[in-house]
């Protein structure tokens, strides 16, 4: 491997285990840290909801940095610093701020910092659909997912530790440390010229009139939804239920990414042995199987098992849509689709962590978990508009 081959790697994969970095706290300690600061559950949903709604933006800040070579300096590589550059900087006001006597102020600062990350994530995608070969992309892949997942397994174990055994300020600032890496990567990487094919063709917009791609874009919304919004209280349920401490939480957090891991790989593997209507059938039932484990936990060793299968369906259910969503994109605004595509899941995950937070003040944890496990069969009658005859219409338009 070249040493410019090895720099790019490094970075995409760098920059993607900086998100995984926030993901596993929003994911671990998100909802026990404002549950301590006197926060309830709905406030907490409400929270989840508004800090995703920049990845719902996520597809403007893409055209953006599509049409604008931002102070001549490229298209790409300015708009990652800057969103790096206000993670950061999120990062290090949060501990002045206490969200128990000013709760929309760090609501704001959250989706500030989910800000500036969509920023730099879609812009990472983006130079990496600019830069990448076809026969790199799935090398560049795994960096940059494998990526991700380590920083999720690392930091969960990391920032429960430091919550129990030093403070929050130092998760805070830790997490802070953690965004800096990428910006050497960057500053070794030049971002070439886009060539003139690259540019839009408003046309193939026309693609999002097609039932088939309106009926993917509902399965993922329910997926996502499902997913986002059992996630959000696992943790929160395990305190209640066993009083975990937040090391034990960080712990739960580090096995449950395992499990993402796993169900990435078992996903794909569903894709390519039973084809895609079959995986996503198959999804569905992991997912149905491990929520409603979650409802009926009765013992500690039980939850370590169960949390894993959890995890399990989280990858299953991303990768299958995800490849789902890849072979349904139209080529000649493949980058843009894909980023609407993955706006509606996150306009899902939105949704389903407002109605968990919800449901749990309302109903409590095990009957919010048995919701979330039969919202499942709503995805049901829209398989034969993705999968029937009008796919192959689609496929020959």
């Amino acid at each position: 491997m070249s040493q410019n081959k090895f720099l790019r790697y490094a970075m995409f994969g760098l920059l993607y285990f900086t998100q995984g970095t926030i993901l596993s706290y929003f994911t671990a300690l998100n909802a026990l840290y404002l549950l301590g600061k006197g926060v309830d559950m709905t406030r907490i949903g409400i929270l989840g909801t508004i800090a995703l709604m920049p990845f719902v933006l996520k597809v403007f800040l893409g055209m953006l940095s599509d049409k604008v070579n931002l102070f001549g300096l490229g298209h790409r590589k300015p708009y990652i610093v800057i969103g790096l550059v206000i993670q950061t900087v999120c990062l290090i006001l949060v501990p002045l701020i206490d969200p128990g006597r000013t709760f929309w102020l760090y609501v704001v600062l959250a989706f500030v910092l989910q800000l500036g990350m969509a920023l730099y994530d879609t812009c990472t995608d983006g130079l990496a659909l600019d830069t990448t070969p076809v026969s790199e992309k799935g090398t560049i892949q795994g960096f940059m997912v494998g990526g991700r997942a380590v920083g999720v397994i690392v930091t969960a174990s990391l920032v429960g530790l430091l919550a129990e055994q030093v403070s929050w300020t130092a998760v805070f600032l830790v997490l802070a440390l953690l965004t800096l890496p990428p910006f050497f990567f960057l500053s070794q990487i030049k971002e070439a010229k886009r060539p003139l094919e690259r540019s839009f063709d408003w046309s193939a917009f026309s693609a999002f009139k097609k039932l088939p791609v309106i009926a993917l874009a509902v399965i993922g919304f329910v997926f996502f939804l499902i997913i986002a919004g059992t996630n959000q209280i696992v943790n929160p349920y395990l305190q209640d239920i066993f009083n975990i401490s937040l090391s034990t939480a960080g712990f739960f957090t580090t096995l449950w990414g395992v499990g993402v891991v796993i169900g990435s790989i078992t996903g794909g593997g569903l894709i390519n042995k039973i084809g895609n209507r079959n995986a996503v059938l198959a999804s569905m039932a992991v997912a149905i199987v491990s929520i409603l484990s979650l409802a009926f936990i009765s013992s500690l060793p039980l939850a370590w098992i169960f949390v894993a299968l959890f995890g399990v369906c989280y990858g299953v259910y991303q990768t299958v849509y995800f490849a789902l969503a890849m072979e349904y994109t139209d080529p000649r605004i493949a980058a843009t689709m894909f980023s609407i595509m993955m706006a509606v899941t996150n306009v899902g995950q939105g949704v389903g962590m407002g109605m968990t937070g919800a449901f749990v003040d309302m109903m409590g944890f095990r009957t919010t978990f048995m919701i979330m496990a039969a919202v499942n069969v709503i995805a049901l009658p829209f398989l034969p508009l993705v999968f029937g005859r009008r796919k192959l219409q689609l496929q020959a338009s």
